[in-house]
């Protein structure tokens, strides 16, 4: 059974970086689509981006285009989330989500998620 564990996350001042991963165990993420979502407090969960099985298709919300980089390693199981430029507003709960119907960031299609790391930007 796939289950996905999300990690990097942390507080970070704005205009800083961090990179979140998200490890996935118990099957090959070779044939899965991976997204991230956030979710602020008193808000609705937000699709931030997504990443095909070959890593060589992506889509990001458009308030993290050119700012974050969603990657992948299949060989280590592993996607990344670089986010660099965070601002405030940044601020939630990330979470790493499996799907294999197809790259989305429409969280309803996604079936697997994993429990989530916090991110802070503050100063």
């Amino acid at each position: 059974q796939l289950q996905l564990v999300e990690s990097g996350g942390g507080l970070v001042q704005p205009g800083g970086s961090l990179r979140l991963s998200c490890k996935a165990s118990g099957f090959a993420l070779n044939f899965i689509f991976i997204g991230w979502f956030r979710q602020a407090p008193g808000k609705e969960r937000e699709g931030v981006t997504c990443i095909s099985p070959s890593g060589g298709s992506t889509a990001y919300a458009d308030s993290v285009k050119g700012r974050f980089t969603i990657s992948r390693d299949n060989a280590k199981n592993t996607v990344y989330l670089q986010m660099n430029s965070l601002k405030p507003e940044d601020t939630a709960v990330y979470y790493c989500a499996a799907t294999m119907t197809g790259l989305s960031i429409n969280g309803d299609q996604y079936k697997t998620w994993g429990q989530g790391t916090q991110v802070t930007v503050s100063s």
